[in-house]
């Protein structure tokens, strides 16, 4: 277990690796997962950024690998109120609406690596004030802490979450993972437990309506990923765990889980008709959180109190053609 330095595009690379997987973390443009590699497969578990996409990368990095959202989703006209605070995001969608949050490229700080026979891990920092681009659109102060630990077949991934500032602060997380269908999607399933799902109007923001599963049941007991064309927002609910299962047909297979306290929806996008991709995208709350009617405990809108940490956890498996269930 060991971790090693690359470059990607002249930038800096962090590289965990154990004798199954090989993680590619970029700190220094939005500390980005950008690939994973199943080195026992052979094949890239993820969207992986080819060095000649750096202009489309700067563009939208949520495109690639496993980037991180702060928040999910959009904001309608990327503007609320919180604890007598205004945020006032920028309008980077059709309809003057915000999408997926103020993180974008920013350069984190490696501030601890550990290698033991166990596994490794790197810590990496961000002080949004460092940001003006984000203290502008997001008043209030926060620390950034991730930790990203690799034992085996094992990724886990947690953010602490520290608010800095006076008031108390609203705060949502999600990831855009792009996980790779190899051009097959028919010899993929995705199991995925849900409750029902989240009418959205024609802006693409929830209107709080919660309609049955329907067709999406078929996902609590697997649902097979060829011809699916999905942007859909799907509520956990009482459900568990919470977690995905993507299982190949010769029984290979990842299983992607989230700390149940925190995370209440997960988003399905296939980026047009389901070939390439599959983005699995687990959210703490509902998009436009901030402006929703509904309570807090349904939105899964975080408040941050002042020097409060909240801490998040997320873990990937890739499972052995033997032990998928």
């Amino acid at each position: 277990m060991k971790v090693t330095k690359g470059t990607w595009n002249k930038y800096e690379t962090y590289i965990l690796k154990s004798k199954q997987l090989e993680v590619t973390l970029l700190p220094k443009l939005g500390n980005n997962v950008i690939g994973i590699r199943d080195l026992q497969e052979n094949r890239e578990v993820l969207r992986r950024p080819e060095e000649s996409e750096l202009d489309f990368y700067l563009q939208k990095p949520y495109h690639f690998g496993m980037p991180m959202l702060m928040p999910p989703g959009r904001i309608r006209r990327g503007h609320f109120e919180y604890d007598g605070v205004e945020y006032q995001f920028d309008q980077n969608t059709a309809n003057d609406n915000h999408i997926h949050g103020l993180h974008r490229t920013q350069a984190w700080r490696v501030s601890d690596i550990d290698e033991n026979d166990a596994g490794c891990q790197i810590v990496t920092e961000l002080l949004t004030s460092d940001d003006p681009n984000w203290i502008r659109q997001y008043p209030t102060p926060l620390k950034l802490e991730m930790t990203l630990q690799l034992q085996g077949t094992s990724l886990m991934q947690r953010l602490k979450i520290t608010n800095l500032g006076e008031h108390s602060a609203p705060f949502g997380f999600g990831l855009h993972t792009w996980f790779l269908l190899d051009g097959e999607p028919e010899r993929w399933t995705l199991k995925i437990p849900v409750s029902d799902q989240l009418l959205q109007d024609e802006e693409q923001i929830p209107t709080g309506e919660v309609v049955p599963l329907e067709e999406w049941e078929e996902l609590n007991t697997g649902m097979n990923m060829a011809n699916r064309n999905w942007d859909n927002l799907l509520r956990i609910g009482d459900k568990r765990p919470v977690s995905a299962e993507l299982k190949r047909d010769d029984g290979y297979g990842l299983r992607y889980s989230a700390d149940p306290d925190y995370f209440k929806y997960w988003v399905l996008y296939t980026k047009g008709e389901s070939d390439q991709f599959l983005c699995i995208e687990p959210y703490t709350s509902l998009p436009d959180a901030p402006n929703s009617s509904h309570p807090q405990q349904f939105t899964g809108l975080i408040e941050l109190h002042p020097g409060e940490p909240v801490e998040l956890s997320l873990q990937l498996d890739v499972v052995e053609k033997s032990t998928m269930l």
